[in-house]
Protein backbone atom coordinates (compact mmCIF):
# COMPACT_ATOMS: atom_id res chain seq x y z
CA UNK A 1 0.00 0.00 0.00
CA UNK A 2 1.47 3.40 -1.22
CA UNK A 3 1.36 6.00 1.66
CA UNK A 4 -0.17 8.64 -0.41
CA UNK A 5 -3.34 6.13 -0.55
CA UNK A 6 -3.70 6.71 3.13
CA UNK A 7 -4.11 10.89 2.81
CA UNK A 8 -7.24 9.70 0.49
CA UNK A 9 -10.03 12.24 2.26
CA UNK A 10 -13.44 11.08 3.78
CA UNK A 11 -15.18 12.96 0.91
CA UNK A 12 -12.99 11.14 -2.17
CA UNK A 13 -13.33 7.73 -0.21
CA UNK A 14 -16.66 8.19 -0.31
CA UNK A 15 -17.12 9.18 -3.50
CA UNK A 16 -15.47 6.45 -5.03
CA UNK A 17 -17.23 4.28 -2.78
CA UNK A 18 -20.70 5.06 -3.95
CA UNK A 19 -19.49 5.10 -7.72
CA UNK A 20 -18.80 1.42 -7.26
CA UNK A 21 -22.07 1.12 -5.93
CA UNK A 22 -23.61 2.41 -9.14
CA UNK A 23 -21.70 1.41 -12.13
CA UNK A 24 -20.58 -1.87 -10.56
CA UNK A 25 -22.87 -2.93 -8.39
CA UNK A 26 -26.03 -0.95 -9.92
CA UNK A 27 -27.88 -0.76 -7.44
CA UNK A 28 -31.08 1.96 -7.15
CA UNK A 29 -31.13 5.31 -7.29
CA UNK A 30 -32.89 5.15 -3.85
CA UNK A 31 -30.63 2.87 -2.36
CA UNK A 32 -27.60 4.68 -3.31
CA UNK A 33 -29.90 7.76 -1.54
CA UNK A 34 -29.75 5.88 1.96
CA UNK A 35 -25.97 4.93 1.48
CA UNK A 36 -25.27 8.59 0.68
CA UNK A 37 -27.15 9.90 3.85
CA UNK A 38 -26.06 7.38 6.06
CA UNK A 39 -22.53 7.65 5.40
CA UNK A 40 -23.06 11.38 4.91
CA UNK A 41 -24.29 11.65 8.74
CA UNK A 42 -20.91 9.09 9.63
CA UNK A 43 -18.88 11.69 8.01
CA UNK A 44 -19.79 14.48 9.51
CA UNK A 45 -19.75 13.07 13.17
CA UNK A 46 -15.83 11.50 12.56
CA UNK A 47 -15.36 15.50 11.94
CA UNK A 48 -16.84 16.78 14.80
CA UNK A 49 -15.35 13.94 17.14
CA UNK A 50 -12.44 14.20 15.81
CA UNK A 51 -12.05 18.01 14.94
CA UNK A 52 -11.04 17.50 11.44
CA UNK A 53 -11.99 15.89 8.20
CA UNK A 54 -10.89 12.11 8.46
CA UNK A 55 -8.57 10.63 6.05
CA UNK A 56 -8.08 6.89 5.19
CA UNK A 57 -5.38 6.24 7.48
CA UNK A 58 -7.94 7.99 10.49
CA UNK A 59 -10.69 5.50 9.51
CA UNK A 60 -8.42 2.54 9.88
CA UNK A 61 -7.45 3.88 13.25
CA UNK A 62 -11.01 4.01 14.58
CA UNK A 63 -11.35 2.30 17.79
CA UNK A 64 -14.54 0.39 19.02
CA UNK A 65 -15.46 2.74 20.72
CA UNK A 66 -15.19 5.90 18.01
CA UNK A 67 -18.39 3.52 16.19
CA UNK A 68 -19.92 3.26 19.59
CA UNK A 69 -19.82 7.59 20.18
CA UNK A 70 -21.30 7.13 16.68
CA UNK A 71 -24.23 5.10 17.54
CA UNK A 72 -24.88 7.14 20.73
CA UNK A 73 -24.97 10.47 19.22
CA UNK A 74 -27.35 8.97 16.36
CA UNK A 75 -29.67 7.54 19.06
CA UNK A 76 -29.56 11.08 20.67
CA UNK A 77 -30.63 12.32 17.50
CA UNK A 78 -33.74 9.64 17.56
CA UNK A 79 -33.00 7.09 15.29
CA UNK A 80 -34.76 4.09 15.44
CA UNK A 81 -32.71 0.60 16.37
CA UNK A 82 -33.85 -0.10 12.54
CA UNK A 83 -32.58 3.04 11.02
CA UNK A 84 -29.30 2.52 13.39
CA UNK A 85 -28.44 -0.96 12.53
CA UNK A 86 -29.23 0.04 8.34
CA UNK A 87 -26.67 2.79 8.94
CA UNK A 88 -24.00 0.47 10.57
CA UNK A 89 -24.69 -2.01 8.07
CA UNK A 90 -23.36 0.50 5.00
CA UNK A 91 -20.52 1.79 7.64
CA UNK A 92 -19.72 -1.84 7.07
CA UNK A 93 -20.17 -2.20 3.53
CA UNK A 94 -18.15 1.07 3.47
CA UNK A 95 -14.92 -1.00 5.14
CA UNK A 96 -15.28 -3.74 3.62
CA UNK A 97 -14.64 -1.57 0.04
CA UNK A 98 -12.22 0.43 2.13
CA UNK A 99 -10.02 -3.17 2.81
CA UNK A 100 -10.43 -4.21 -1.14
CA UNK A 101 -9.53 -1.37 -2.71
CA UNK A 102 -7.12 0.66 -0.05
CA UNK A 103 -6.35 -2.03 2.33
CA UNK A 104 -7.71 -0.22 4.88
CA UNK A 105 -8.46 -2.98 7.76
CA UNK A 106 -10.68 -1.93 10.58
CA UNK A 107 -10.72 -4.87 12.99
CA UNK A 108 -12.64 -2.45 15.59
CA UNK A 109 -15.18 -2.32 13.63
CA UNK A 110 -16.25 -6.28 13.96
CA UNK A 111 -16.38 -5.64 18.28
CA UNK A 112 -19.62 -3.36 17.29
CA UNK A 113 -22.77 -5.27 17.76
CA UNK A 114 -26.11 -4.09 15.78
CA UNK A 115 -28.63 -3.10 17.69
CA UNK A 116 -31.51 -5.57 18.56
CA UNK A 117 -34.20 -5.03 16.20
CA UNK A 118 -37.82 -6.21 18.28
CA UNK A 119 -39.90 -8.76 15.29
CA UNK A 120 -43.30 -6.88 13.88
CA UNK A 121 -46.10 -9.01 15.13
CA UNK A 122 -47.80 -9.94 12.01
CA UNK A 123 -50.84 -8.04 11.09
CA UNK A 124 -53.53 -10.45 9.72
CA UNK A 125 -57.11 -9.63 8.42
CA UNK A 126 -60.12 -10.70 10.12
CA UNK A 127 -62.36 -13.53 8.92
CA UNK A 128 -64.77 -11.11 8.11
CA UNK A 129 -62.43 -9.39 5.92
CA UNK A 130 -60.80 -11.55 4.35
CA UNK A 131 -64.34 -13.36 3.11
CA UNK A 132 -65.08 -9.83 2.18
CA UNK A 133 -61.92 -9.53 -0.06
CA UNK A 134 -62.61 -12.81 -1.99
CA UNK A 135 -66.18 -11.90 -2.47
CA UNK A 136 -65.20 -8.39 -4.01
CA UNK A 137 -62.58 -9.77 -6.16
CA UNK A 138 -65.82 -11.15 -8.13
CA UNK A 139 -67.71 -7.20 -7.85
CA UNK A 140 -64.96 -5.46 -9.49
CA UNK A 141 -66.33 -5.73 -13.27
CA UNK A 142 -63.90 -6.99 -15.94
CA UNK A 143 -63.34 -10.02 -17.68
CA UNK A 144 -64.50 -12.95 -16.17
CA UNK A 145 -61.41 -14.85 -16.47
CA UNK A 146 -59.94 -11.88 -15.05
CA UNK A 147 -62.01 -12.18 -11.60
CA UNK A 148 -61.41 -15.73 -12.02
CA UNK A 149 -57.80 -15.40 -11.80
CA UNK A 150 -57.65 -12.85 -8.95
CA UNK A 151 -59.87 -15.13 -6.83
CA UNK A 152 -57.56 -18.10 -7.42
CA UNK A 153 -54.53 -16.01 -6.19
CA UNK A 154 -56.38 -14.42 -2.55
CA UNK A 155 -57.65 -17.80 -2.51
CA UNK A 156 -54.08 -19.93 -2.55
CA UNK A 157 -52.73 -17.00 -0.19
CA UNK A 158 -55.61 -17.45 2.58
CA UNK A 159 -56.32 -21.09 2.05
CA UNK A 160 -52.83 -22.67 1.23
CA UNK A 161 -50.73 -19.99 3.39
CA UNK A 162 -48.72 -19.46 -0.06
CA UNK A 163 -46.30 -16.34 -0.16
CA UNK A 164 -47.30 -14.43 -3.12
CA UNK A 165 -43.63 -15.58 -4.94
CA UNK A 166 -45.04 -18.76 -4.10
CA UNK A 167 -48.19 -18.75 -5.57
CA UNK A 168 -47.15 -17.31 -8.90
CA UNK A 169 -44.29 -19.86 -9.33
CA UNK A 170 -47.00 -22.03 -10.08
CA UNK A 171 -47.07 -23.72 -13.80
CA UNK A 172 -48.81 -26.05 -16.07
CA UNK A 173 -47.13 -28.88 -14.21
CA UNK A 174 -48.80 -28.38 -11.28
CA UNK A 175 -52.24 -29.28 -13.02
CA UNK A 176 -54.58 -30.74 -12.26
CA UNK A 177 -54.26 -29.26 -8.82
CA UNK A 178 -55.03 -32.25 -6.91
CA UNK A 179 -55.47 -32.67 -2.48
CA UNK A 180 -51.54 -30.97 -2.45
CA UNK A 181 -49.01 -28.83 -4.04
CA UNK A 182 -45.77 -29.58 -3.59
CA UNK A 183 -44.13 -25.93 -2.64
CA UNK A 184 -40.68 -24.56 -3.15
CA UNK A 185 -40.16 -21.94 -0.46
CA UNK A 186 -37.47 -19.38 1.22
CA UNK A 187 -33.77 -21.39 0.36
CA UNK A 188 -35.34 -24.23 -1.94
CA UNK A 189 -37.32 -25.69 1.24
CA UNK A 190 -40.27 -27.90 -0.37
CA UNK A 191 -43.23 -28.44 1.53
CA UNK A 192 -46.10 -30.57 0.85
CA UNK A 193 -49.66 -27.79 1.21
CA UNK A 194 -52.62 -29.11 1.62
CA UNK A 195 -55.24 -27.69 -0.94
CA UNK A 196 -59.12 -27.30 0.29
CA UNK A 197 -61.88 -28.34 -2.26
CA UNK A 198 -62.87 -24.20 -2.28
CA UNK A 199 -59.13 -23.30 -3.66
CA UNK A 200 -58.78 -26.21 -5.96
CA UNK A 201 -62.40 -25.27 -7.82
CA UNK A 202 -61.41 -21.76 -7.99
CA UNK A 203 -57.89 -23.11 -9.71
CA UNK A 204 -60.00 -25.00 -12.36
CA UNK A 205 -62.53 -22.08 -12.87
CA UNK A 206 -59.93 -19.66 -13.61
CA UNK A 207 -57.78 -22.55 -16.38
CA UNK A 208 -61.11 -23.16 -17.84
CA UNK A 209 -61.97 -19.38 -18.80
CA UNK A 210 -58.12 -18.14 -18.95
CA UNK A 211 -57.51 -17.16 -23.01
CA UNK A 212 -53.97 -18.07 -22.88
CA UNK A 213 -52.85 -21.66 -23.67
CA UNK A 214 -52.02 -23.72 -20.38
CA UNK A 215 -48.34 -24.74 -20.83
CA UNK A 216 -46.28 -27.14 -19.04
CA UNK A 217 -43.43 -25.22 -17.87
CA UNK A 218 -45.36 -21.48 -18.48
CA UNK A 219 -46.59 -19.49 -15.43
CA UNK A 220 -50.07 -20.50 -14.41
CA UNK A 221 -51.27 -17.07 -13.97
CA UNK A 222 -51.21 -14.62 -16.58
CA UNK A 223 -51.64 -10.85 -16.44
CA UNK A 224 -53.89 -9.42 -19.14
CA UNK A 225 -51.50 -9.22 -22.05
CA UNK A 226 -50.38 -12.64 -21.84
CA UNK A 227 -47.31 -12.42 -19.51
CA UNK A 228 -46.45 -13.61 -16.41
CA UNK A 229 -49.00 -12.03 -13.61
CA UNK A 230 -46.65 -9.71 -11.04
CA UNK A 231 -46.60 -9.69 -7.24
CA UNK A 232 -47.34 -5.91 -8.01
CA UNK A 233 -50.21 -6.71 -9.48
CA UNK A 234 -51.55 -8.78 -6.58
CA UNK A 235 -50.47 -5.94 -4.82
CA UNK A 236 -52.35 -3.37 -6.71
CA UNK A 237 -55.67 -5.67 -6.16
CA UNK A 238 -55.48 -5.56 -2.92
CA UNK A 239 -54.94 -1.90 -2.39
CA UNK A 240 -57.95 -1.63 -4.75
CA UNK A 241 -59.60 -3.83 -2.44
CA UNK A 242 -59.29 -2.82 0.72
CA UNK A 243 -60.10 0.70 -0.76
CA UNK A 244 -63.21 -0.44 -1.52
CA UNK A 245 -64.08 -2.32 1.75
CA UNK A 246 -62.56 0.58 3.86
CA UNK A 247 -59.91 -1.94 5.38
CA UNK A 248 -56.95 -0.47 6.76
CA UNK A 249 -53.31 -0.51 5.02
CA UNK A 250 -52.17 -3.58 6.87
CA UNK A 251 -54.86 -5.43 4.21
CA UNK A 252 -51.72 -6.57 1.80
CA UNK A 253 -50.95 -9.81 0.13
CA UNK A 254 -49.37 -11.19 3.01
CA UNK A 255 -51.88 -10.53 5.50
CA UNK A 256 -53.46 -13.19 3.82
CA UNK A 257 -50.89 -15.78 4.55
CA UNK A 258 -50.94 -14.10 8.38
CA UNK A 259 -54.52 -14.63 8.40
CA UNK A 260 -53.94 -18.42 7.21
CA UNK A 261 -51.67 -19.11 10.32
CA UNK A 262 -53.67 -16.86 12.83
CA UNK A 263 -57.14 -18.07 11.92
CA UNK A 264 -55.77 -21.83 12.46
CA UNK A 265 -55.02 -21.33 15.39
CA UNK A 266 -57.94 -19.88 16.64
CA UNK A 267 -59.65 -22.63 15.77
CA UNK A 268 -57.34 -25.25 17.55
CA UNK A 269 -54.44 -25.83 14.85
CA UNK A 270 -51.70 -27.09 16.20
CA UNK A 271 -48.40 -24.79 16.41
CA UNK A 272 -45.76 -27.31 14.65
CA UNK A 273 -48.45 -28.27 12.04
CA UNK A 274 -49.02 -24.86 10.68
CA UNK A 275 -45.20 -24.33 10.85
CA UNK A 276 -44.98 -27.07 8.59
CA UNK A 277 -47.57 -25.68 6.27
CA UNK A 278 -46.12 -22.22 6.39
CA UNK A 279 -42.55 -23.48 5.62
CA UNK A 280 -40.96 -22.02 8.71
CA UNK A 281 -37.61 -23.11 9.41
CA UNK A 282 -37.95 -22.40 13.23
CA UNK A 283 -40.87 -22.76 15.20
CA UNK A 284 -40.03 -19.14 17.20
CA UNK A 285 -40.98 -17.61 13.70
CA UNK A 286 -44.49 -19.56 14.20
CA UNK A 287 -44.89 -18.46 17.29
CA UNK A 288 -45.43 -15.02 17.11
CA UNK A 289 -49.18 -15.95 15.82
CA UNK A 290 -49.34 -17.90 19.00
CA UNK A 291 -48.57 -14.66 20.24
CA UNK A 292 -50.97 -12.48 18.09
CA UNK A 293 -54.21 -15.19 19.04
CA UNK A 294 -53.24 -14.63 22.74
CA UNK A 295 -53.13 -10.91 22.79
CA UNK A 296 -56.44 -11.24 20.80
CA UNK A 297 -57.84 -13.01 23.38
CA UNK A 298 -56.79 -11.14 26.39
CA UNK A 299 -57.98 -8.29 24.77
CA UNK A 300 -61.72 -10.03 24.49
CA UNK A 301 -61.79 -11.24 28.24
CA UNK A 302 -60.60 -7.38 29.39
CA UNK A 303 -63.36 -5.76 27.41
CA UNK A 304 -66.14 -8.32 28.33
CA UNK A 305 -65.72 -9.82 31.21
CA UNK A 306 -67.66 -8.56 33.68
CA UNK A 307 -64.75 -8.89 36.58
CA UNK A 308 -62.10 -7.69 34.08
CA UNK A 309 -64.06 -4.71 32.97
CA UNK A 310 -63.39 -0.90 34.91
CA UNK A 311 -66.17 0.56 36.24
Amino acid sequence: MAAPDLKTPWTDALAAFLAHLSGERRLSPRTLDAYQRDLDNFGAFLCEHHGRLPDLMTLGDLSSRDFRAYMASRRRDGLSARSLARALSAIRTFFDYAKRRWGVDNAALSLVESPKLLRSAPKPVSESAAKSLLAETGARGGPDWVSARDNAVLLLLYGCGLRISEALSLTGNDLPIGDTLRIAGKGNKTRIVPVLPAVAEAISQYVALCPFATKDDAALFRGVRGGNLSARSVQALMQELRGRLGLPETATPHALRHAFATHLLAHGGDLRAIQELLGHASLSTTQIYADVESARLLSIYDGTHPRARRR
